[in-house]
């Protein structure tokens, strides 16, 4: 019995060792050399200060920013250290009344809007923290932001244009635009909007 107990100790300080120290600090060492931005968090630093991730949606507000999808993690939405989706379903009274209330905001918010919002404007992301929005959503908000700023609609679009990613490797994914890169090119173009924080 002392030596099944004296193996079994052994294989669990092993297997401690390496699974829970060894292997993390290669994958990390891994991560960091090949990808430090991304190991870092992909932070964006404005004035040497973080601003945010490229790879974590956050709120914007005010009329001369877009806006992300809407976010379900956390209470109060955008809450990094609660991803994840509402688990709403297709037939819930909460999640109907919830996309109604958004739907009613953009469209007040967007007056000259071409047509009714994308469906990613009313629904949020399984995380809940997609920092991208496809660019017929942006396109869509360019109107609210042109006018909130006081500038041409077409060099609006133009800084949408220029700031679509293509598919990942040419075929995984959608385009999309990456709404923090997206508003922080506005200010440096146009200067922030009265009242940004």
């Amino acid at each position: 019995m002392s030596r099944q107990l004296a193996i079994a100790t052994r294989m669990t300080l092993v297997t401690l060792v390496l699974t829970g120290l060894l292997y993390p600090l290669l994958v990390t060492g891994a991560a960091s050399l090949l990808f430090p931005r991304a190991a870092a968090g992909s932070l964006i630093a404005v004035d040497g200060r973080a601003v945010g991730s490229a790879l974590i949606g956050q709120r914007f507000a005010g009329r001369g920013r877009f806006q992300g999808r809407p976010s379900a993690a956390g209470a109060d939405g955008y809450d990094a250290a609660s991803s994840g989706g509402s688990n709403l379903g297709p037939i819930s009274a909460k999640l109907r009344d919830r996309a109604a209330g958004e739907l009613a905001r953009l469209v007040a918010e967007n007056p000259r809007a071409d047509g009714p919002p994308p469906a990613e404007l009313l629904a949020a992301s399984a995380s809940g923290l997609d920092p991208h929005v496809s660019p017929a959503a942006a396109l869509w908000q360019a109107p609210r932001v042109a006018d909130a700023r006081g500038v041409a609609l077409r060099e609006v679009q133009a800084l949408v244009a220029a700031r679509i990613e293509p598919r990942t490797l040419g075929f995984l994914g959608e385009p999309r635009v990456n709404v923090l890169l997206l508003n922080l090119d506005l200010d440096r173009r146009f200067g922030r909007p009265a009242g940004a924080p």
